[in-house]
Formats: structure tokens, sequence, C-alpha cells
């Protein structure tokens, strides 16, 4: 009964409501800032590549401009990278994908508002340590007893969202990943999960970004020399995988079925959909991470902050979209007639990344790389979650309090790698889309004070 609930909360959440009111926020902010994320991108990545390191100086409270976007980058790579793109794939066809970029593209508008904010607002508790996201800017917005229902809101449901029933989901999948790929028992992958988590947890910020600074470096080259390798091997069936991308964003009923009207919006929806939660733009998580930044005016943190956007959909997941597009629905692929008949009753979104690396690597190596991948994507959201979690923790409790929180955290990290359940996953998904609704309400609210940051990077640069 509670199931059915929750999934009947989800579907009007994500198919109307979330749909409608992310887009509409990431097109608000590309009028109101002249399109930042194309006047700004270079800048963007200067910020981010000019000054690349693996090994950041220490700061006594906060981090780096560069260990604040690995923080971030850590918690949008996820596994939605895989499973999300494969499931939008399935579902709305390869059209999918051009969706999914249509929606990156006004996300990174959206994000460079989400981190401006975030450093407009932080404040330093009595320690001097800074703190700082959606419940700091949504309190900013709205005063009095309507900003504090609002900021509490957001705080109770990205604690649960993303503290809780998140990282239990995605420490789950690296438990049934490292089990089928290498017949590790679940349970030791747990055990294993938690004591380093732990020991990460327990370092505090800098701990934390000391980590995420060297680890989402490592693990985005491991994936891109994978991909690349399968898509140098399948060079030929490029031209075709981008063809498919493009034609089936406007008429994907032939690959999908049914009538033109309804394919469309189920390839719109789908592509909306899994890129806005793979990007995570307008939820409201990664601007805890840019909050903690070290820069000179907010401006700076916000083109950054695209840079994440851009990494996480037009990289990791285009990638893993290419592999699987030119191995699968191309000439001679099990989905080049589309996902029907036989192909559907073997391939879904959980293998459908696995499928398309073993036509190259081999049935065995490629699923034990996309395992391995896996676990790099699905540890990093652990770190970035956990650090957002806490946060919202201290703002409602004080910061004594996680210290539960964290053990608490632990727990649900275990209990992932140990069981699976529809209503975990279905209970993650409802509070992270509620989370979303205080998060765009306040974005609205604050349009003036983005675009006096984007004014002052104009006057700057």
């Amino acid at each position: 009964m509670l199931l059915e609930i929750v999934q009947t909360v989800n579907t009007y959440l994500s198919d109307y409501i979330l749909v409608v009111l992310l887009i509409a926020v990431g097109l608000w902010y590309s009028i109101k800032t002249r399109f930042v994320q194309i006047r700004c991108f270079g800048e963007g990545m200067r910020r981010v590549f000019g000054n690349l390191s693996l090994n950041g100086r220490k700061h006594k409270t906060g981090m780096s401009s560069f260990q604040a976007l690995a923080t971030a980058v850590a918690a949008q790579v996820g596994t939605g990278n895989i499973v999300g793109a494969s499931g939008a794939i399935l579902t709305g066809g390869p059209g999918a994908i051009f969706w999914m970029w249509i929606i990156a593209f006004f996300g990174m508008a959206t994000i460079y508002a989400e981190a401006t904010l975030a450093q407009m607002t932080r404040v330093r508790d009595e320690q001097g340590n800074i703190q700082g996201g959606p419940v700091y800017y949504i309190t900013t917005a709205f005063r009095g007893a309507f900003g504090k229902f609002l900021a509490g809101f957001f705080a109770v449901a990205i604690i649960l969202a993303l503290g809780f029933f998140g990282c239990m989901v995605q420490s789950n999948s690296i438990g049934s990943t490292f089990q089928t790929a290498f017949g590790v028992p679940s349970w030791a992958v747990g055990i294993v999960l938690v004591a380093i988590c732990a020991v990460i947890f327990l370092g505090g910020v800098q701990r934390l970004a000391s980590v995420t600074e060297k680890l989402v470096p490592v693990m985005a080259g491991i994936f891109l020399v994978g991909a690349l390798a399968v898509l140098a091997v399948r060079i030929q069936y490029l031209p075709a995988t981008f063809g498919m991308i493009f034609r089936y964003a406007f008429a994907p009923n032939a690959i999908i079925g049914g009538g033109v009207g309804t394919a469309l919006k189920i390839a719109i929806s789908q592509g909306a959909k899994r890129g806005l939660f793979s990007n995570e733009a307008g939820m409201g998580s990664t601007p805890h991470a840019h909050a903690l930044a070290n820069v000179s005016i907010p401006h700076e943190q916000g083109v950054v902050a695209m840079i994440g956007v851009f990494i996480d959909t037009f990289v990791v997941l285009t990638l893993n979209a290419l592999v699987i597009i030119s191995t699968l629905y191309t000439a001679g692929g099990p989905l080049a007639g589309g996902y029907t008949e036989e192909a559907a009753q073997t391939l879904n979104s959980t293998n459908l990344a696995q499928t398309a690396f073993g036509t190259v690597f081999g049935a065995g190596p490629g699923a034990g790389f996309v395992a391995v991948c896996l676990f790099f994507f699905a540890f990093s959201t652990i770190l970035g979650w956990n650090l957002f979690g806490k946060i919202n923790v201290a703002y409602l409790f004080g910061r004594k309090a996680t210290v539960v929180y964290t053990v608490a955290a632990l727990v649900f990290i275990f209990l992932g790698t140990v069981t699976s359940s529809d209503l975990v996953w279905g209970l993650s998904d409802m509070f992270n889309q509620l989370m979303v609704i205080p998060n765009a309400i306040a974005l609205f609210a604050l349009t003036g004070m983005v675009c006096r940051a984007a004014a002052q990077g104009r006057g700057k640069s």
C-alpha cells in the first residue's frame, strides 16, 4: 500500500511538476544572465583546468575552487550516469539523449545561480567553519516563519533523500555489481565500504576534499579510456549513432513504436527526467559544496559549477550513451529493430551498459569494467551526499548531532549492500524530488542577487 502511494506521488512529481519547474528555472536564468553558460564557458574551463591539481593546498576552513567542484562532481556522477542513461534510451529511444543535452544546456544556467547564491549567503559557525547551501539562501529569500518552514522542509528532505536512502541505493549498486562481476559477497563489500567511508567521514571537510580532488579525475579517466576504446573499435558506426540521436529526437516512434505524439512525449520526458536527476541542476544538492569554495567573488564559483554539469552530461553520460547506441542499436545489434520481443526479455537498464561494453571487451571483462566504474561513481556519490546531509543536520540540530548522523549513515550504507527494496528506491526518489520544490521557489525569488553576481563577473573580466 505504502509503495503504491510513493510510486503515484513520484509519477506526478517527475512527469509533471518537476520537469516543468526545472526547465522553467533553467530557461529563466539563461535569459536573465544573458546565457552565462555560453558567455562564460571558456572562463569556467580556464578556472577548472588552468590550475588543476590533485594535491591542492589545505585550507583552514572550506575548500579550493577545484576541490569544491570535485566534491560536487563526485555527487553528480553516480549510477544514474550509467543506469539512468540506459533507462532513458530503452524507454525513450536514442533520441532521449538529445533532450538530455538540451536540459543540461539550460541546467548550466541553473547551477550557476545555485552556486553564486550559496556563496553569497554562506555563514560561519561559532568555530569559524563555513556553512552554506539552499537552507541559507531560502531563509534569505523568505524571512520569518515561511522561510524557516521551507528551509526545514528542504533540510529534512535532503537528509532522507541523500544522506540515508540515497546512500543506501548507491551502496546497493556497488554490492550487487561486485557480486555479479567478481563473485565477492555483497556483505563483505559492505564491511569494506563502511570502513573506508567511516575514515573519510570522520576526517571532516578537509579530508573529504583531499579524497574527492584525487578520486574524481581518476574515475573520470578510467571511464573515459574504456569508452573511447569501445568507440575506436566501433568508429565506423559513429555517424549512424549521432544520426539516430538527432533523428529519433523528433521521430522516436520509428524505434520505440506507438504514435508520433505519444512517442515524442516519452522521448522528451525521459530525456528531461533522466537528465535533470543526473546533473542535479536545480535540485539543491551541489550548492553545499560550492558554498565552501574559497574564491574572490561568487561569480567565479558559479562558472566553475557550470563545468560540473558539462562533465556530468556532455562527457560521462554522453560517452556511455554513444557506447550503448553504437554497439546495440546499429546494424546487426540486438536493439537495431527497437526494444521489442526477445530483446525486451534479456536487456534492461541495469545490464545494458555491461552488454554494450561486453560486445568489444568480452562478456566477463565488460561486466567487470562497468562494475569498477560503478564502484567509483557510486562511492564518490556517497561521499558527496553524506556531506550535504551533514550540513543540513547541523543546520537543524547543531554540530553535535552530526556524530549521530554519521553513525546512522554508515548503518544505512551497510544495509544497502545486503538488502534491496523497491520501497527504499521509491522513498529515495520521492524525497529527492520534494527537495527541488523549495529550492526552485527560492531560485526564482532571488533572481536579482544572481543577476548582480553575473554583472560583477562581467565587470571584473
